[in-house]
């Protein structure tokens, strides 16, 4: 008697995994069972790291804009600070970008921080 695969929806549910390990090395894209596992593992750290990309590049624009305050005589906190007062809306992104792309607009900023 010829063992039970179970049929089409085994079969579907095991080609959706082996098609997000598309890519993975060795027996982890062709084998079901550590294929299982390196996607569940994959699927968890893709999650957890779409957070922390936010912060890691929160953290990599407030270093830039500190840096290039330090330049233009002042720190981050100050400018941050009398940029609010002054009620200037420009984000830590576009600040970053002003900071590397454009110094002298950097600087005007600066300015009318202090």
């Amino acid at each position: 008697m010829p063992r039970v695969t179970r049929g089409f929806k085994a079969r579907r549910r095991r080609n959706r995994v082996l098609k997000l390990a598309k890519g993975f090395r060795g027996g982890r894209h062709r084998l079901f069972r550590t294929a299982t596992e390196a996607v569940d593992r994959a699927l968890c750290y893709a999650y957890r790291d779409r957070r922390a990309k936010k912060r890691d590049f929160r953290r990599l624009w407030i270093v830039r804009i500190g840096a290039a305050a330090k330049e233009n005589g002042t720190n981050y906190s100050r400018l941050m600070g009398g940029l609010k007062k002054a009620n200037v809306e420009l984000d830590r992104k576009v600040l970053s970008n002003l900071a590397i792309l454009d110094p002298n607009a950097f600087s005007a900023v600066t300015k009318l921080a202090s």
